[in-house]
């Protein structure tokens, strides 16, 4: 449906992701059936009017460095479009600092809210909002499955960001676990050795080219195409409970992971009843509180549509 130069207002609706997915490391990402919505109203006046409710109220910035307002920003600046006056309303439920991919919600957000109000003016392919969302992340894993569902392997050429969309085999059945703590990515990536053993690395490209298998037909094999030498283990010290909790669930068969930099995991069930059991032994092991989110994969990634400028209350989410 075509919004047309005259529709200014647009509602955006985000996937959260999980990137790595064990041996894939910024390549790996899937999207997950846990969203963040935004209201955007492009103003005839000037300036910034940032309203956030959920996850982030009262911490995350309600000016222009406002990350979805720099991603808006970004995004009229690259095809030479004048910023209008904005007015944003925030519904948040993607966790911060966990390994979810918030940030990169928040940048597709954007993106997404300036390609909608574009519309009929500019228009954004996938290869331009890709390119404009990992220049803004620093990396492809999660914006790529944010933007487009599913699984995504993403990389990198002199050209700029790829990616590759696959369908998830129906049998999949994820479940992420959410502690109460936090992890910069910053933090976790400082935890990496700048080089690992050939052996290692060997290891990683033979389990990732085993998860896209196991993820798009043969889930069965998950809890052996999970596993991983590159990043986990290095990054232990800095989530302790993280790192025994995936322990014992992958003692017990489960394909648990890591989420993104974590702290949270992610455990990629083969069936449904998988989580439940995952739920029982998380409960049964952690020192300290874990949320559990019962999800499905996201299988259309970030979506923009029109929204009546006649609801200033933003009923319409």
């Amino acid at each position: 449906m075509s919004l047309g130069p005259a529709v200014r207002s647009v509602l955006v609706k985000v996937p959260a992701t999980s990137a790595n997915l064990g041996p894939g490391f910024d390549t790996l990402g899937l999207a997950l059936s846990h969203y963040d919505e935004l209201v955007v109203t492009a103003t005839q006046g000037e300036g910034v009017e940032v309203h956030v409710d959920g996850v982030g109220a009262g911490e995350v910035p309600t000016d222009a460095t406002n990350l979805v307002v720099r991603s808006i920003t970004a995004a009229y600046e690259s095809v030479g479009q004048p910023v209008p006056g904005l007015r944003l309303r925030a519904r948040n439920v993607v966790p911060h600092g966990r390994g979810l991919g918030s940030s990169a919600a928040a940048i597709v957000s954007g993106l997404m809210a300036a390609k909608g109000l574009l519309e009929g003016v500019v228009d954004f392919s996938a290869s331009d909002l890709l390119a404009l969302a990992t220049r803004l992340e620093g990396h492809p894993d999660n914006v790529a499955p944010a933007l487009f569902g599913g699984l995504t392997i993403a990389w990198s050429t002199s050209a700029g960001p790829s990616h590759k969309r696959l369908l998830v085999h129906r049998g999949v059945s994820p479940v992420v676990f959410v502690p109460e703590s936090t992890l910069s990515t910053k933090l976790a990536r400082s935890l990496q050795p700048a080089s690992v053993p050939h052996e290692d690395a060997t290891f990683n490209v033979s389990r990732s080219a085993l998860l896209v298998a196991a993820l798009i037909q043969s889930p069965e094999l998950l809890l052996a195409a999970t596993e991983d030498r590159l990043h986990q283990s290095y990054r232990a010290s800095a989530m302790p409970e993280t790192d025994m909790l995936i322990r014992v669930l992958r003692e017990a068969g489960l394909a648990a992971v890591v989420s993104g930099a974590g702290p949270s995991l992610l455990v990629l069930g083969s069936d449904p009843a998988q989580r439940l059991l995952a739920a029982d032994l998380v409960a049964e092991n952690a020192v300290s509180t874990w949320r559990p989110l019962m999800l499905a994969v996201d299988l259309r990634g970030a979506t923009v549509g029109p929204h009546s400028v006649d609801d200033p209350d933003h009923r319409g989410f």
